[in-house]
């Protein structure tokens, strides 16, 4: 009787173990016990990444253990057991890399010439064919109130090569609320996902600063980045007096391997108080633009692992002025170079996911890899009770 209990408890125990937990875990600096954002967290068990949120969390269901790397090109790697971490209220504390080195990098060759080769070089880099299973969210604003939110689970499939990238796109789950206006186009709700891969993985957004003509438009100015020894960042801005609207760039690449790491661009203050007012009916002026993408090497897998935008606009109509601002998060959750198997129908053509019926098998969002912050939470609810 006693083996029989004692199996028992064993059997138990394997049956609690095998359980699928939720994870939650809050990444901080060390220093200034402020949250870190946009720092990958990686399950090394499911190959799952994850991408932390404003509040610096992030996340996820874990069935058994797996050790966890935590990654940010600021702070120290660090590598934790999820055996050790509770359900919920984890706070993991991040040391920053940062140093009081801050060096200007001299080079033969031009600065511009220098991110050629590394566009070039990462182009070459990148893991293709590939699977990549993507989280999107979109929020909506016109005129300071929130009217849209949409988001979906999408599986990439890459295939090409040297710029020459193409994919084709099946739609897992997705859902949407509240309304877009007649008058507002599909064009300025976020993606093309028809062409967003492509962006990417040609590093299209950098095109502007690679041009012959660029050099006499802005400063190009490589540094050690004090944040990791092993990334030099590539920082290029518009030259003094510019009415144009040009973005300051920030590219943190990894100079052993000569491949990019993050792309940063943002359209500056200083930059927009020189633009002039545009004033014709259909005129857009832009007040607000940033992108953000980061791409991951894994061993010798390199693939985009997210990517953020955000811009605000005033678009000029008849008898007024409509503000809207629209911001997109790209989250790719799961990688894998194998080939997943479709049918010619069940691939998505769309440009956009808002107009397309919801199908929801799963709750999904929970475990997409981007946990939404209260606010944004409280914004998806007030815009689902809205719906019809």
């Amino acid at each position: 009787m006693k083996q029989i209990y004692l199996l028992f408890l064993l059997i138990l125990g394997f049956t609690v173990s095998a359980q699928s937990v939720e994870i939650a875990i809050t990444l901080k600096d060390a220093d200034t016990d402020l949250p870190v954002e946009d720092a990958t967290v990686y399950i090394l068990k499911t190959k799952q990444s994850l991408l932390s949120n404003s509040e610096g969390k992030v996340t996820f269901i874990l069935n058994g253990s797996s050790n966890i790397q935590v990654t940010h090109s600021s702070y120290v790697k660090v590598t934790v057991r999820s055996s050790a971490l509770l359900k919920t209220d984890n706070v993991i504390y991040l040391k920053s890399n940062v140093n009081d080195l801050d060096e200007i990098i001299v080079t033969r060759q031009h600065p511009q010439k220098v991110l050629k080769n590394l566009v070039d070089n990462s182009i070459e880099k990148l893991t293709v064919p590939a699977r990549l299973k993507v989280y999107s969210r979109e929020f909506f604003k016109m005129d300071g109130d929130y009217t849209y939110y949409n988001d979906g689970l999408m599986n990439f499939q890459l295939f090409g090569k040297d710029k020459n990238f193409k994919s084709n796109i099946l739609v897992e789950q997705n859902r949407s609320f509240g309304l877009v206006y007649d008058q507002i186009n599909s064009d300025v709700l976020g993606y093309n996902l028809n062409d967003i891969m492509e962006n990417y993985y040609n590093f299209k957004y950098l095109e502007p600063v690679l041009v012959p003509a660029a050099k006499k438009k802005y400063d190009y100015l490589i540094k050690s980045f004090t944040a990791n020894q092993d990334y030099y960042v590539l920082l290029i801005t518009p030259l003094d007096n510019t009415a144009a609207l040009r973005d300051d760039f920030k590219i943190i690449y990894d100079w052993k391997r000569k491949i990019i790491i993050e792309i940063n661009t943002s359209v500056s203050p200083s930059t927009l108080s020189n633009v002039k007012e545009k004033k014709a009916i259909g005129a857009k002026n832009i007040y607000k633009s940033n992108f953000k993408a980061i791409y991951r090497l894994d061993g010798e897998n390199y693939y985009l692992v997210s990517s953020k935008e955000e811009i605000g606009f005033e678009r000029i109509e008849k008898n007024k002025t409509t503000d809207i601002e629209v911001r997109n998060y790209f989250v790719t959750t799961n990688f894998s170079n194998q080939n997943y198997s479709y049918k010619e129908s069940e691939v998505f053509k769309d440009k956009t996911l808002y107009n397309k019926k919801n199908t929801i098998l799963s709750t999904y969002w929970d475990v997409s890899g981007l946990s939404s912050t209260e606010e944004e939470q409280a914004i998806i609810n007030q815009l689902q009770d809205r719906t019809p």
